[in-house]
């Protein structure tokens, strides 16, 4: 949010108790991500062997990169470099300026070497042993090879093992590497880190982007960025590698069956591939929406749990690991594409300099294999029509005891008093332009202009209690004739039972939640006079501001809209559903009370957050599964917090 707002019998149903005490575990609270890394110019990794979960409670063997026996720089918040992790550490490093990774290889005996390959990057090696496509790292301390790596290029890139990659790659040995810009002359316009009300919102101070622009470009700054690395795991191919190890490890050196030599390498068939596990950042769903770092996924640091406020700018950097594309769907608004592999996307025939993105909006950002892109994703509630804020004027209203007209001006008396903000009787007109009357007979129904409004007593015999303040009032008809009219009293609420008048108390110009669009219709630092950082509605698309939604609502929130709603405590509510369509706490609080889910209903979305959910997820319905249970897979859901909630990245 720039200062200048430029942004699958039995199988079944023995899991399907397993997801849903996974689904349990999140009920704690919500985790938001960023994108964990380290950084520096010298890395030690080594390759080994672990242990990754799944949300079915199935353990699954497995290989990764790792950083444990080093000091690394984590960024942009600590974290933790377990014995093997998967994916790998995701580095931090700047363009054209050269680092080292040193890598060791303590996969088991039989496992052969292993490499590691970074596309798009100039690379010298030293060590180790030639292999296919790059220097290897053989066995031990001794076969550690040390790759000198530059980027030319900013921006998402993937790093995975040049080593027999069908098996390795698919046992785990990939990760990221974030390529931040060397130069920002282009970038002027792009908030500084530290300095960014994306990061402030809600009261936040600390700084989770990792640059202010994703590349040197104008329109490549972002608010708040996001990693994920999609794969897949086809199980068998795991159990053989395993077994296979664990024969090669405990067949006797001296054989006691010389015709059956002892296994030395792995024979493992990864074809056909037939996946049954879908990751994001390796974990399936719902624990791909647990905190980065959280412990009990010990070998799985990084999650895929994306929030964000209306207006910013959102960056995606999203990478391909696996053998399969698979398409990711962003509900909400579609992504502009940034960048393939690190380049940009520029016009090739534009006159201004640099050039304007080329990259076009798409629906689905397809995850292509060994493929990495940058988008911007971005939702503002602009063009719903309806204020998401349930806005709407301070208004009294009445039930009215009388009317009578005469010419056009009718006289009405109400049963009880209209009273201001405080809750006092009017006694004049003076700040009011308008009456409606509805639940009229036929030409008294409508908004007018008042003539007069003046506070007095309920006679006796007459509307109400004798004595009681009421409101008589004349306002100028549009139409002249109009029948007298006596409305009905429900004695036990001295209320009227038919028609009923209200005044706004307020009109846009003294607004008491007021939206000032700034240059492009938004409540923001540009707007005049400017937007608080700690309002409510900050960057709220004012042509909607106080449009009500709902025809009839419960609570205090605007009424005349064009929608019916369901009750949320009668319907079946889904975790992400904060029990109204209105974003933030005030919003909901207003709409249905400081309880707007039934008792005891779960909720990822909790009141003080109350937040917009949206389902983010790949388009291949199987890939949404655990071992084909739904859900699980490739599923994560985009969160659009409000402007008072603080998005802390570290939880």
């Amino acid at each position: 949010m720039r200062n200048t707002n430029m942004k699958k019998q039995n199988r079944v149903t023995g899991l399907l108790p397993l997801v849903v005490a996974a689904l349990a575990l999140l009920l704690s609270g919500t985790a938001q991500a960023a994108v964990p890394g380290i950084s520096g110019t010298g890395f030690s990794f080594t390759a080994a062997a672990g242990y990754i979960t799944q949300p079915d409670g199935v353990n699954i063997y497995s290989w990764g990169y790792s950083c444990a026996g080093s000091s690394p720089t984590f960024v942009p918040f600590t974290g933790t470099c377990p014995a093997m992790q998967i994916p790998g550490p995701t580095l931090v490093v700047t363009q054209n300026a050269s680092f080292t990774v040193t890598l060791t290889n303590n996969l088991p005996n039989g496992a052969g070497n292993t490499s590691i390959v970074f596309p798009g990057a100039m690379v010298t090696t030293s060590g180790g042993t030639a292999g296919l496509l790059t220097q290897e790292a053989t066995p031990g301390t001794s076969g550690a090879v040390t790759y000198t790596v530059t980027y030319s290029t900013a921006g998402t890139h993937a790093y995975y093992s040049g080593t027999q990659p069908d098996l390795q790659v698919e046992m785990g040995l990939y990760g990221a590497v974030v390529v931040l810009p060397a130069t920002s002359a282009n970038t002027g316009n792009c908030s500084a880190l530290g300095s960014d009300v994306g990061q402030r919102l809600g009261g936040g101070s600390t700084e989770f982007r990792l640059a202010k622009a994703a590349y040197d470009h104008p329109e490549a700054c972002y608010d708040r960025e996001y990693l994920w690395q999609w794969s897949e795991i086809d199980p068998r191919i795991h159990r053989q590698a395993e077994q296979q190890l664990q024969s090669i490890a405990s067949c006797p050196a001296a054989n006691p069956t010389p015709n059956v030599p002892c296994p030395t390498t792995l024979a493992v068939s990864v074809e056909p591939y037939h996946p049954s596990y879908f990751l994001i950042n390796g974990r399936s769903m719902p624990d791909d929406m647990d905190p980065d770092y959280a412990p009990n996924y010990p070998n799985q640091p990084y999650n895929g749990n994306p929030h964000m406020h209306p207006g910013d700018l959102v960056l995606l950097r999203v990478i391909g690991q696996g053998h399969w594309q698979h398409p990711f769907h962003e509900h909400a608004n579609h992504v502009r594409i940034l960048a393939r592999d690190g380049r940009i996307l520029l016009s090739q025939n534009d006159s201004v300099n640099p050039p304007r993105l080329a990259g076009r909006m798409e629906f689905n950002t397809d995850t292509t294999p060994g493929q990495a892109f940058d988008g911007i994703f971005y939702w503002s509630g602009k063009g719903l029509g309806w204020d998401i804020y349930a806005h709407s004027l301070p208004k009294s209203t009445s039930s009215i005891a009388t009317a009578t007209e005469s010419g056009t001006t009718v006289t009405l008396t109400t049963f009880q008093a209209l009273t201001d903000v405080a809750g006092h009787p009017l006694t004049s007109s003076a700040g009011l332009t308008t009456v409606t009357l509805t639940g009229m007979p036929v030409g008294y129904n409508g908004t007018f202009p008042i003539t007069s409004l003046t506070l007095t007593t309920s006679p006796s015999p007459g509307p109400g209690n004798p004595g009681n303040p009421i409101t008589k009032l004349t306002y100028t008809a549009s139409t002249s004739g109009l029948a007298p009219y006596s409305g009905s009293l429900n004695p036990s609420q001295n209320q009227g039972l038919d028609g009923a008048v209200s005044v706004l108390l307020a009109t846009s110009a003294n607004d008491p939640n007021p939206c000032i669009p700034d240059a492009n219709g938004y409540y923001t630092v540009n707007s005049n006079p400017p937007a608080p950082i700690g309002a409510r509605n900050y960057y709220e698309w004012c042509a909607d501001h106080n449009h009500p939604l709902e025809t009839n609502p419960v609570g205090q929130v605007g009424g005349g809209g064009p929608m019916t709603l369901p009750d949320p405590l009668i319907m079946t509510n889904g975790l992400w559903y904060n029990g109204t369509p209105y974003l933030g706490p005030d919003a909901v609080g207003r709409s249905r009370g400081p309880t707007p889910l039934p008792p005891g209903a779960a909720s990822q979305n909790p009141p003080e957050e109350s937040g917009i959910a949206f389902m983010w997820h790949s388009h291949n319905e199987r890939e949404i599964t655990t071992n084909d249970v739904f859900p699980g897979g490739m599923l994560m859901m985009m969160l659009v917090d409000p402007p008072s909630f603080y998005i802390d990245e570290t939880l």
